[in-house]
């Protein structure tokens, strides 16, 4: 790989990919700066997590792609193409069947097989990978024995699903590994847009809070396998918990004008659903809560006080499988006159939206 193939991916990442666009939107050129050197620019410096989403883009050799195929086209970066691209990897592309399997072999001159980070590694000689447009048929084909490896992130589905004799008579082994980002946090979750003018009064959010029911869909979808998240660090040593101490609390005396005066006397607790009773109750501090931020319930809408606009939002999705999770919380809200709208749209269009609420 050379700087010239580094800026060559970089270029075309942020021209044709709308994700990666988006991301590096702030990275405003990439230029060789020495023999194995690539210096990029910022226009941005308050994103320190910038510099280490850049490292992650994939590299593509400049070369294959300004070349000419077999019947002496000129390659088109932009388009998709069934013919094998050139990698910088252990395995090539040995065959495939489009929209069905592609298979990888190991090669004999890999160039980096020797350095010390690859030694122990790449000891498969082929590797298959099978694509099924249907979830179901893809977990017959391992009931069958036809795959030898399947990750299965639906706890209510790893709970209920694995009955079958391959498993009983230990032909198919289960192991649970545990989410390799718990070192770093994990935060998923609504996220308003606080461009929205409706979203950027903390009562408002604090209100939506309340009418997560998430322990009722914990246990209906999940089999109580799943903890709330509580923080934007959550299972981290950055978490908070309990009340403010030491150089924590020095640092947030400093921001008294900034922050909520509970944050000093009441430790942040999540709301507790999962029965009638206290969904009642949570619904009620909802509209409290709103009524404090400008908003009446009137003839079953929530609307806004003073230009009796309805409190609505759109919750944008990229995936089908959330649709079960954040239909119950729609409902939810709808019992207090808010009227919510579920989408779901392809990644490409998600990353280009301003969505009201996303998750």
């Amino acid at each position: 790989m050379t700087p010239e193939d580094v800026i060559f991916s970089f270029d075309m990442s942020k021209e044709h990919n709308p994700l990666l666009s988006n991301y590096y939107r702030h990275v405003v050129s990439a230029e060789k700066t020495g023999e194995r050197d690539v210096t990029f620019r910022f226009d941005e410096k308050n994103n320190r997590e910038l510099p280490n989403i850049l490292g992650q883009f994939p590299i593509v050799p400049k070369h294959w792609w300004e070349g000419q195929d077999a019947k002496g086209n000129k390659r088109d970066i932009s388009r998709t193409t069934l013919e094998p691209v050139m990698g910088s990897g252990p395995y090539k592309i040995a065959s495939f069947q489009a929209g069905s399997s592609i298979r990888f072999e190991l090669r004999d001159d890999y160039w980096g097989k020797d350095i010390n980070v690859n030694v122990g590694q790449n000891n498969f000689g082929t590797i298959t990978y099978t694509f099924f447009a249907d979830k179901t048929v893809e977990f017959e084909a391992v009931r069958a024995g036809d795959v030898d490896f399947y990750r299965d992130n639906s706890a209510s589905h790893w709970a209920t699903a694995y009955d079958f004799p391959a498993v009983k008579d230990g032909r198919v082994i289960r192991e649970e590994i545990e989410n390799p980002l718990r070192a770093t946090g994990i935060m998923q979750a609504f996220v308003p847009n606080l461009r929205r003018e409706k979203f950027k009064d903390q009562k408002v959010r604090e209100a939506l809070n309340y009418a997560f029911d998430f322990e009722d869909l914990n246990r209906t979808l999940a089999h109580n396998a799943y903890q709330r998240v509580d923080s934007y660090f959550w299972n981290t040593e950055l978490a908070s918990s309990g009340l403010p101490q030491g150089r924590e609390k020095e640092i947030l005396e400093a921001l008294k004008d900034k922050v909520p005066a509970a944050v000093f006397t009441t430790p942040y607790t999540n709301p507790v659903n999962g029965d009638p009773q206290k969904v009642r109750g949570n619904l009620r501090k909802a509209l409290a809560l709103f009524n404090e931020a400008g908003y009446e319930l009137k003839n079953n809408r929530l609307v806004n006080t003073k230009t009796g606009e309805p409190f609505s939002f759109e919750i944008l999705l990229s995936n089908p499988s959330f649709e079960r999770t954040v239909t119950p919380f729609v409902n939810s809200v709808k019992k207090i006159g808010i009227d919510a709208r579920l989408r779901t749209v392809d990644d490409s269009l998600i990353h280009q939206s301003r969505p009201q609420l996303r998750l």
